[in-house]
């Protein structure tokens, strides 16, 4: 089984067709998003409609459960919250709202968007001085917790990674579809630069006795998502997009 893995798409439509089309190109059975799929300036609605269209199977982020739990005050608060939760619409929160926080595809594949009883935390880096660095393996294994699918699959970083344990269990981060830099306060301040403007999935290709994990980096049309993102008031994002790096 050849399966497409990825994450963080943050309403970034022009990644996603490209990643799609790559996919497909090369004979997947399954695609798999990781979540955090709609919060951002770009396309959320035209983001969602691909995904159902192209019969992913999805988990809920942390950014799609805030979605959620948007109040009016933080809807006034936050443009950009504002704009996706008017663009997306009942059904889509509807959609939401019945996605699972983790999910067994098989008994060796099992899949969450930060960590199985948190949805906003790195399940392979921790933040120190600022920046995100790999954890150890002890705190990896034990954030896992009593997960014993030998494929864990996770996002929120939006660093790609593959790790393989001492306890024969492989932790793969496909990294990023939608963005390549952003600024996050949890659990402290910090930000995530990858320098690059390409999205990012990872092909996961199971037999019965052995497995390969290829890391993919698709171009797309940036420009489109960095103008679309500045028309919603992000120049921040917008630079992000051409960068892959924060705007200081």
């Amino acid at each position: 089984m050849k399966i497409a893995i990825l994450s963080d798409i943050k309403s970034n439509v022009y990644a996603l067709e490209e990643i799609i089309k790559d996919a497909k190109n090369k004979e997947v059975d399954l695609m798999i998003n990781l979540g955090d799929s709609f919060y951002g300036a770009i396309e959320p609605r035209a983001t969602f409609d691909l995904l159902k269209k192209n019969n992913f199977i999805n988990v809920c982020g942390d950014e799609d459960r805030k979605i959620l739990e948007a109040s009016e005050d933080a809807l006034e608060k936050d443009k950009t919250l504002k704009y996706v939760y008017e663009d997306l619409g009942e059904e889509v929160l509807y959609w939401i709202q019945d996605l699972p926080f983790e999910k067994f595809i098989n008994d060796d594949v099992y899949i969450t968007h930060g960590t199985q009883h948190n949805d906003s935390l790195y399940l392979l880096e921790d933040v120190i001085n600022n920046q995100s660095v790999l954890r150890d393996e002890k705190k990896i294994i034990e954030l896992i917790d009593d997960v014993e699918s030998r494929f864990v699959l996770c996002g929120n970083s939006l660093k790609p990674r593959c790790i393989n344990l001492s306890n024969k269990q492989v932790v793969i981060n496909p990294g990023s579809a939608g963005i390549q830099a952003y600024s996050n306060d949890y659990p402290s301040n910090h930000i995530i630069e990858n320098n690059y403007t390409e999205a990012t999935y990872i092909i996961l290709d199971l037999s019965d006795d052995s497995y390969n994990i290829e890391l993919v980096k698709v171009s797309y049309d940036y420009e489109k998502a960095a103008i679309r993102a500045s028309e919603n008031g992000r120049d921040d994002l917008a630079y992000s997009l051409r960068s892959g790096k924060v705007l200081k």
